[in-house]
This record gives C-alpha cells, sequence and structure tokens, in this order.
C-alpha cells in the first residue's frame, strides 16, 4: 500500500484552495449589487484621489465674488461654491480622503481588537470566555451613539482621535461573530490533532482556527467600514468630530444646514457621497457574505 509523499499531499492542498477561491470569486461576480458596490467605490476613491489635482482650486481657495454659485454656472465650479467662495467639488474631494480613511482605520483597528478577544473568549471558553464576553456585553448596554458623542466632547478632535473613538465604540459585534465562530471549531478534529502535537495555544488559536473563521470577520469589516463612515459624518455634523477648515462629509453638511432652502446643494452633495459610500460598502458587505457561505450557491 503506497502513502502520498508531502509534494503530492502539498500539490492536492494548493489545488483544493484554488478551487474554493475560485468558486467563492464566481460566487462573488454573480451578486450584482455587490459587483454594483465595488464600482461605485472604485469610482470614489479614483475622484478623491485624483479629483483635487484635476481642478484648477484647493480646498482652502476663498473666492468672494462667486459666494453661493450654483452647480455648473461659474466656470469650473462644477458642484458650485460655498458661502465663503470656496469650491464645493474640491472640499468634498478632499473631505472623501478623510472620510474614507477615517472609516478604513477604524475598521482596521476595531476588526482587530473585536478579533483577538473574540478569538481568546471562544477558544479558552469557561470563566475566561464568560468575563470576557460580559465585558463585551458592558459596552454593548451603553447606546453606541452616546458613548462616542462622550468620549468626542471630552478629547481634542483630529481625525487620528476620531478614528481611535470610532474604532473603541465599534468592535464589540466582531467580537461576539468570532466568538461564535471559534467556538464552533475549537473541538473540529484539527484542532485536537495541533493539541497532540504539542503545539501552543497562541499557534491553535491564530494559526489553526483564525484562518477557519476568517470569512465572517472579512464580511463583519466590510460592514463596519461603511458603520464608521456614517459614524463619523453623524459626530462631525454635531460639531464633535472633524474641526473646519480640514473638511470632512459630516462637516460639510453642518455647515450646510442653515442654507437649506438658498442653497441646497451644499448639504446634498455630501449628502450623496455619504449615502453612495455606505451603500456601496454594504453592498460589498452582503455580496462576500453570500459567496463565503458554502451553502449558498447563486444561480
Amino acid at each position: 500500500m503506497s502513502s502520498s509523499s508531502p509534494a503530492t499531499l502539498s500539490q492536492s492542498l494548493l489545488s483544493h484552495s484554488r478551487w474554493w477561491q475560485n468558486r467563492t470569486l464566481r460566487r462573488f461576480v454573480r451578486h450584482r449589487l455587490a459587483l454594483l458596490g465595488v464600482a461605485m467605490i472604485t469610482l470614489i476613491v479614483l475622484a478623491c484621489l485624483l479629483g483635487p489635482s484635476l481642478l484648477p482650486y484647493d480646498e482652502l481657495y476663498i473666492d468672494l465674488r462667486a459666494r453661493f454659485a450654483p452647480p455648473f454656472t461659474a466656470g469650473y465650479h462644477i458642484f458650485g461654491t460655498d458661502p465663503l467662495g470656496r469650491d464645493v467639488a474640491v472640499r468634498l474631494f478632499m473631505a472623501g480622503r478623510i472620510s474614507l480613511l477615517v472609516g478604513f482605520f477604524a475598521m482596521v483597528l476595531s476588526t482587530l481588537i473585536g478579533t483577538v478577544i473574540g478569538v481568546v473568549a471562544g477558544y479558552y471558553g469557561g470563566r475566561i470566555g464568560t468575563v470576557l464576553m460580559r465585558f463585551v456585553d458592558a459596552f454593548l448596554s451603553f447606546p453606541g451613539i452616546f458613548l462616542l458623542l462622550a468620549l468626542a466632547a471630552f478629547i481634542k478632535p483630529s481625525p487620528f482621535m476620531i478614528t481611535v473613538i470610532i474604532a473603541v465604540t465599534s468592535w464589540m459585534e466582531t467580537a461576539r461573530i468570532v466568538e461564535a465562530e471559534v467556538r464552533s471549531l475549537r473541538e473540529r478534529d484539527f484542532v485536537l490533532a495541533a493539541r497532540m502535537l504539542g503545539l501552543s495555544n497562541r499557534w491553535i488559536m491564530f494559526r489553526e482556527l483564525l484562518p477557519n473563521a476568517i470569512g465572517p470577520i472579512i464580511v463583519a469589516a466590510t460592514l463596519t467600514v461603511a458603520r464608521a463612515i456614517l459614524l463619523e459624518a453623524y459626530v462631525s455634523f454635531l460639531g464633535y468630530g472633524i474641526q473646519p477648515p480640514l473638511p470632512s462629509w459630516g462637516n460639510m453638511l453642518n455647515g450646510a444646514q442653515q442654507y437649506l432652502a438658498s442653497a441646497p446643494w451644499l448639504a446634498i452633495v455630501p449628502g450623496v457621497a455619504i449615502t453612495l459610500a455606505v451603500t456601496s460598502f454594504n453592498f460589498i458587505g452582503d455580496g462576500l457574505r453570500d459567496a463565503l457561505d458554502a451553502r449558498s450557491d447563486l444561480h
């Protein structure tokens, strides 16, 4: 009876991995709303990166002669101007850089916190898992937006601090998802085999269990970006977030609220940008959830 060589086994595992990845990609490509989300996010990112360099103004340029110019009525002011005569388009694109960066880095930080706590709680269970999950419940017992506003009110606002505050108030859902996933995996055969081989708990948690729970984490992370962008806009709209003259989509809305009747484009333009970004990330999250679920089969 012949046994498979290590090279043959390695090739077999690699082939299976590629087959799984191709199948997952096919599921994602069949999800039309997810593809629409990817296209929209790509356009938004490109506009924010390249848009300011294609316009003849910067975000702080003031032209008092062009105050409250409606869109497409004053030369290169394609989205009009604000009460100081600043170009709305270039401020929108610069604000998009900040809002998207805040959303992305808040997602990274909150996902790291939630993943570590969820993996440890799910793997150890017992008293350690109970204490950690009660800690999660304690954070969840506070209304998230009020906790966010309370922290923002006592800390000097800056893009970095707003990112940290959003992350600190957004990791609990990820921790719950990871804890449930790891708890369902910890008694599987590959985990028992790793224990019999004498591998450390840290190795088993982060090299064996975590890769097998990566699907739900990716989906949660994608949805967290959308939530972080929305939270940044909300806090900045209330005056506790990114402060002028540094633009963000939220403080653009804050500055536009008193001109809703006379200059509605000041609120419509950043409002549409927030809506498109948040909706697109939600579409991508839905597509990833279906694609990574082996039981789903989109036809």
